[in-house]
C-alpha cells in the first residue's frame, strides 16, 4: 500500500489532502516536522510527501519554501485543498476565551477571533491543538482545526465555518523519490538565485514572455546566507521534458548563479 507522510496529529488538513490527491486507500505517516516529513521520503520510509506551500487568504508558507531548497526530491503533483475552519471545545462560544491552533488558521480566522476578544496561543498543527484542548479539559479553551478532527479526537464543534473567507484553499505539493511523466496540462517548478546586476531578472522572466509560456506564480525568500539576497521561485505552464521548456531552461541557466528543477506535474484545478 502507498505510504505517505504529513506533518501533524491524525486529521490535520495535509492527511486530508494527501488521501484526496491518491483517492484510494493509502497508509498515512504522521510526523512531527516538515523536515521529518520530507526525510522520511527520502529515506524510503515512506513513497511520498505532502506539503503545504500556500493558502489563498494567508499566502506562502516560508518553512516549506526553505525546505523545497535543499531536498533531494522531485515535485509530482499539487492539489487544492478547501479548508474549512472549526472552533472545537467543550464549552460554548461565549465561554472560549483561548483558542489554539497552527499560525496559518489563526491568521486564517483573524476576524472570528478579534470579534469574540479571544486570546490566541499558536502550536504546530491544527489537529493537534483539537489533542491539546481535549487534554486541557478546560471549557474556556478551544482549538481550530477541521470537522474530521473534532471526529477523530470526538470533541464537540463550538462554531463552523470561521474562516474570514470561506473561499479558503491550501495548495499542497506532493514529493517523491520518482518523475511525473508528460500529461499534456503540466507545470514546472523551479528555484533560481540570479547576480545582482540591473536587468538580470528581467532577462530571465524574457525567455518565458518570447516563448509565450505562461508563469502562475513567481516567489522571493531570503537565501539565509547572504544579507539580502534571495532566491526566486517559479512556476510556469509546460513539462520538463518538453523541448521548448527544455531549451528555456538550458537558456536560463546562463544567467543565474543557481538553478534547481523541482519537478514537472499535472496541474490542478480547484475542487
Amino acid at each position: 500500500m502507498i505510504q505517505v507522510s504529513f506533518q501533524g496529529e491524525r486529521g490535520a488538513y495535509s492527511e486530508a489532502a494527501a488521501r484526496a490527491f491518491f483517492k484510494k486507500e493509502i497508509t498515512t505517516v504522521p510526523l512531527s516536522t516538515f523536515a521529518e516529513v520530507l526525510e522520511s521520503t527520502s529515506t524510503d520510509k515512506t513513497g511520498y510527501a505532502v506539503l503545504p506551500v500556500e493558502n489563498s487568504i494567508e499566502g506562502s508558507v516560508g518553512e516549506s519554501y526553505d525546505l523545497l531548497y535543499s531536498t533531494d526530491l522531485n515535485v509530482i503533483g499539487e492539489i487544492y485543498h478547501r479548508i474549512e475552519h472549526c472552533l472545537i471545545g467543550i464549552g460554548v462560544l461565549d465561554e472560549v476565551e483561548t483558542v489554539y491552533s497552527h499560525p496559518q488558521a489563526l491568521g486564517q480566522c483573524r476576524k472570528f477571533i478579534e470579534e469574540h476578544k479571544m486570546k490566541t496561543i499558536p502550536t504546530y498543527d491544527t489537529a493537534g491543538s483539537v489533542k491539546i484542548v481535549k487534554e486541557l479539559k478546560n471549557k474556556n479553551c478551544a482549538g481550530i482545526a477541521s470537522k474530521d478532527a473534532a471526529e477523530i479526537y470526538d470533541m464537540p464543534i463550538v462554531s463552523n465555518n470561521i474562516a474570514n473567507n470561506l473561499n479558503n484553499y491550501t495548495r499542497f505539493l506532493v514529493l517523491s523519490k520518482i518523475t511525473s511523466p508528460i500529461s499534456g496540462n503540466d507545470k514546472t517548478s523551479i528555484i533560481f538565485s540570479i547576480k545582482h546586476e540591473p536587468g538580470s531578472l528581467f532577462r530571465i522572466i524574457e525567455n518565458f514572455h518570447r516563448n509565450n509560456v505562461n508563469l502562475t506564480k513567481i516567489e522571493s525568500r531570503p537565501t539565509k546566507t547572504n544579507t539580502w539576497e534571495y532566491n526566486f521561485y517559479v512556476d510556469f505552464e509546460g513539462h520538463q521534458d518538453d523541448s521548448k521548456i527544455s531549451e528555456i531552461l538550458e537558456k536560463i541557466k546562463h544567467d543565474t548563479l543557481f538553478m534547481k528543477v523541482l519537478g514537472s506535474y499535472p496541474s490542478a484545478k480547484l475542487s
